[in-house]
């Protein structure tokens, strides 16, 4: 079987590219990743001469190559986006172009050549901001910045290419990642790098706003619980099950890392910054045996030391210049 995956030289689509790729994978595809490189991605995030992996440096809004390689593919892991919600606040035509666009390039090339399922990796941003519950996946989309508006777009264009093409699109929305491999202009990464290089770390207002914690290696069992066993035409959420505050989240990091709040700047809130994120994850469970297999206090001890025990792969990062506030 030949699957496609977009976007794979980043954080969650290498992850989960090498979790395939392991020996005791029950059935293992031969795997595609189709990567621009832009800034957040790495060929090295990946192996390399691999016998069951081959890399194509490309755009995914880019038709031609596109159709040549979904004229191969058997299925498709669509993870390829922009998606820094900073970034698209100060500018959102990539983000559209990437996200809508890109999309649309892919679906079209799947439907001409009868490729599916098609998995459509998403985020619970797309539903905005909620004071108490979680989402379930029916609940209406209301974005509210630049970056989750074209997610949402672009989820809404993939299931319409199954209630109007009959095209096998699955769709899954996950909470906030984190991990090994992160690059350093998110929260986790950045506070922990900022930290380690004994600089101060930004924080968001009072640092009120809640989000729900999801390691990597959870979203891509989850992401592969829904191409293998999940329905055409569905939405999947996957959670992690740990809601915490930012300001809760930089109380961790900073026991971590061994550092006071000193070392923590108060700055501007973001822009139409939503409150809070909680996915209601119980399709997931039910439907696929969904569950979070990591304890979030262990993963974060073990993100922490991978950064701490990596500075080779992230300094080069930082010297760019690259990460914000969160």
């Amino acid at each position: 079987m030949n699957l496609l995956v977009t976007g794979a030289a980043g954080f969650i689509g290498s992850a989960y590219v090498r979790a395939l790729l392991r020996p005791d994978t029950a059935d293992p595809p031969h795997i595609t990743v189709l990567d621009k490189l832009t800034y957040a991605g790495s060929r090295d995030n990946l192996p390399h001469g691999h016998p069951r992996l081959e890399f194509v440096h490309g755009d995914i809004c880019d038709a031609a190559v596109v159709d040549r390689l979904m004229a191969r593919a058997d299925q498709v892991v669509h993870l390829a986006a922009e998606s820094h919600v900073d970034r698209s606040i100060d500018g959102a035509a990539e983000f559209v172009r990437t996200n809508v666009l890109g999309t649309q390039t892919l679906l079209d090339a799947a439907l001409r050549h009868g490729v599916g399922p098609f998995v459509h990796v998403s985020t619970d941003e797309v539903y905005g901001s909620i004071e108490t519950g979680s989402w379930p996946e029916e609940h209406p989309l209301r974005p509210s910045s630049p970056y989750s508006a074209s997610k949402a777009s672009s989820d809404l264009l993939a299931l319409a290419y199954h209630r109007t093409h009959g095209l096998d699109v699955r769709v899954t929305r996950c909470s906030n990642n984190y991990g090994p491999r992160q690059f350093p202009e998110k929260v986790v990464p950045l506070f922990v790098t900022n930290l380690l290089d004994g600089l101060t770390v930004p924080l968001y207002g009072e640092g009120r706003n809640v989000r729900d914690w999801l390691h990597v290696e959870d979203h891509c069992h989850g992401i592969e619980l829904v191409r293998t066993g999940g329905r055409p035409g569905e939405v999947y959420n996957i959670g992690g099950g740990t809601e915490l505050s930012n300001k809760e989240l930089t109380a961790l990091l900073l026991q971590a890392c061994g550092a006071t709040w000193e070392r923590v700047e108060h700055v501007e809130d973001r822009k139409g910054h939503d409150l809070r994120y909680s996915v209601d994850w119980s399709k997931a469970r039910t439907e696929l045996g969904y569950r979070p297999r990591h304890d979030f206090t262990t993963g974060l001890d073990a993100t922490v030391a991978w950064y701490r025990d990596n500075r080779a792969w992230w300094e080069p990062l930082k010297r760019r210049g690259e990460g914000g506030p969160v």
